[in-house]
C-alpha cells in the first residue's frame, strides 16, 4: 500500500488582503489576512467590542510582514452566531478598512467563505494565498540563511523530485510540511521522517499530479520558498505572556489595547475559553520586531493584574514533540499525528 497526498482542500486564489465571515453552528468565523503592523491586532478586537461580538477563541499567525488570523465570534447579548447578513457586511467592511490603513488599497479584497476546515490547516492556506512566502528584493542577503532548511533535486531515473527538510524539531512540523505540500498540488510517493534528539530531518518523494517531477528552476524554488514559510509560521518570536482570567466581553479589547500602549507588537496568539475561563497566550516583541525589555513587561503586567498575566520565557517552539522516532509514510496510520492528517484530508490510501 502506498500513501498519496490528496487535494481535498479547496484552492484559494491569491488575496493580498481579505477579510471572509461564515457562520457555524456554535459561532460566527472571521478570517482576516493583510499586512502586519504594531496595534494592528488591538484594533480589529476593539472594533469587535465596539460592534457587540464576543470573541469566543481566536489564532493569530504573522510572518514577513503578513497577518492570518481566525476568529470565532458570537452576538454579545444572545450568545448565539451572528447571522444577519447587513450586521456581517458592516463587520467585514469595518474590519476591511482596519486591514486596509494607508498602504496598499489596490489590494483590498472581501470574501465569505462557503466551508470549513481545520483551523491550523485553514492559517496555512490564508497565509499561502497571501503569498507570505515571497522574498523581498531587501531580504535577497539572508535568503541563504532560510534556504538552508530545504534542497530540491530531481532524481532523473526514478523519475521523483526529492525534497529534503533539515531544521529544529518542534510539535507540529510534519503536519506543517505535509499541508504545503498538498495545497501545492504535489503527490508525495515515499517519504522517511526522522526525528530524534533537537534536530527533524524529512525527506520527501514527489511528483506533479500527472505524475511529472519538477522542470524548472523557478518553480523549484518557489517549492523551497514555500517550504521555509510554512517552517517559520508557527515559530513563535519574543516574550510568552500567559493571561487566564474570569472572560468577560471586551477582555480582549482592553488587554491588546494595554500592548499596543506600552509599544507591544503581538507576532503570534492563542486565544480560548474554557467554561467561563478566558486562556490566552501571546507572543510580543517591541515594535521594532525587537526583544521587549523586562520592566515594560512588568508595567504591562501591573496594569492587566500580576496574578493574571505570566511571562514564560520558554520558547514555544521548543516545547518536546510529541512523537519521536523514525516513521515511513508506508506506516502513516500507525502514528497518531498521521492518523489526524488522514482525518483532516491530507492523506489518502491508494492500492
Amino acid at each position: 500500500m502506498s500513501q498519496s497526498l490528496g487535494p481535498r482542500g479547496p484552492s484559494f486564489r491569491s488575496l493580498r488582503r481579505s477579510v471572509d465571515v461564515q457562520g457555524a453552528a456554535e459561532h460566527t468565523t472571521i478570517e482576516l489576512t493583510g499586512r502586519d503592523r504594531p496595534g494592528l491586532l488591538s484594533e480589529i478586537f476593539a472594533v469587535l467590542a465596539g460592534l457587540k461580538c464576543n470573541v469566543v477563541a481566536s489564532e493569530i499567525w504573522t510572518h514577513n510582514s503578513r497577518m492570518a488570523s481566525v476568529v470565532y465570534i458570537t452576538d454579545e447579548a444572545t450568545g448565539l452566531p451572528i447571522d444577519d447578513p447587513d450586521r456581517l457586511t458592516k463587520i467585514k467592511q469595518l474590519l476591511l478598512c482596519i486591514l486596509i490603513g494607508d498602504r496598499d488599497k489596490r489590494s483590498a479584497n472581501t470574501a465569505v467563505s462557503v466551508g470549513s476546515t481545520h483551523k491550523e490547516r485553514r492559517l496555512h492556506q490564508m497565509m499561502y494565498a497571501d503569498r507570505d512566502y515571497d522574498v523581498d528584493d531587501a531580504d535577497c542577503s539572508s535568503a541563504s540563511e532560510r534556504n538552508r532548511f530545504v534542497t530540491v533535486e530531481n532524481c532523473v531515473d526514478k523519475g521523483y523530485t526529492v525534497v529534503n527538510l533539515r531544521c529544529p524539531d518542534r510539535p507540529k512540523l510534519i503536519f506543517d510540511t505535509v499541508c504545503t505540500l498538498t495545497d501545492m498540488q504535489y503527490v508525495v510517493y515515499h517519504a522517511i521522517i526522522i526525528a530524534e534528539g533537537p534536530e527533524a530531518c524529512q525527506e520527501y518523494f514527489i511528483r506533479h499530479m500527472d505524475g511529472s517531477p519538477i522542470n524548472s528552476e523557478a518553480e523549484r524554488q518557489r517549492l523551497i520558498n514555500c517550504l521555509e514559510a510554512a517552517i517559520r509560521r508557527r515559530t513563535s518570536e519574543g516574550v510568552r505572556l500567559e493571561l487566564c482570567s474570569e472572560d468577560r466581553v471586551g477582555l480582549l479589547s482592553d488587554v491588546t489595547r494595554i500592548f499596543r500602549e506600552n509599544g507591544l507588537s503581538v507576532t503570534r496568539a492563542e486565544v480560548t475559553t474554557r467554561g467561563s475561563q478566558a486562556v490566552n497566550v501571546f507572543f510580543v516583541t517591541d515594535s521594532s520586531g525587537h526583544p521587549v525589555k523586562s520592566e515594560t513587561i512588568e508595567a504591562v503586567r501591573k496594569e492587566i493584574g500580576l496574578t493574571i498575566l505570566n511571562v514564560n520565557d520558554d520558547a514555544y517552539s521548543k516545547s518536546p514533540p510529541q512523537e519521536r522516532g523514525l516513521l515511513s509514510l508506508g506506516n502513516i496510520f500507525r502514528s497518531k499525528s498521521e492518523k489526524f492528517l488522514y482525518h483532516l484530508g491530507l492523506i489518502k490510501s491508494n492500492s
